[in-house]
């Protein structure tokens, strides 16, 4: 069974900087596309980005294009640098992977970690 495990939220003020990890596990898992979505209270699932299984394309929801970014330095891990934070980036924020079809809709991935909380104080 694969596991995904986010780490490295927190509470940090606006226009500070965060990184989270995402660490993926299981005797089945290789190298696939990996993304993060966030969920707000009373929101929907939101897009925030996704990374091919090189590394070597990312694509970013029209929110968080040029404050987010994601890389990955194996083909288990896969990281969410996120700058000049605002009061609405404040989410649950989640890691995927293997999507399906859809890489921007998170019921297309196969697997999804539990979530960790990112709160940014105005």
């Amino acid at each position: 069974q694969v596991q995904l495990v986010e780490s490295g939220g927190g509470l940090v003020q606006a226009g500070d900087s965060l990184r989270l990890s995402c660490a993926a596990s299981g005797p089945t898992f290789s190298s696939e596309p990996m993304g993060w979505f966030r969920k707000a209270p009373g929101k929907e699932y939101e897009f925030v980005g996704v990374i091919s299984w090189s590394g070597g394309s990312t694509f970013y929801g029209d929110s968080v294009k040029g404050r987010f970014t994601i890389s990955r330095d194996n083909p288990n891990t896969v990281f969410l640098q996120m700058n000049s934070l605002k009061p609405e980036d404040t989410a649950v924020y989640y890691c995927a992977a293997d999507p399906e079809g859809n890489y921007r809709d998170l019921t297309d991935y196969a697997y999804r970690g539990q979530g960790t909380q990112v709160t940014v104080s105005s």
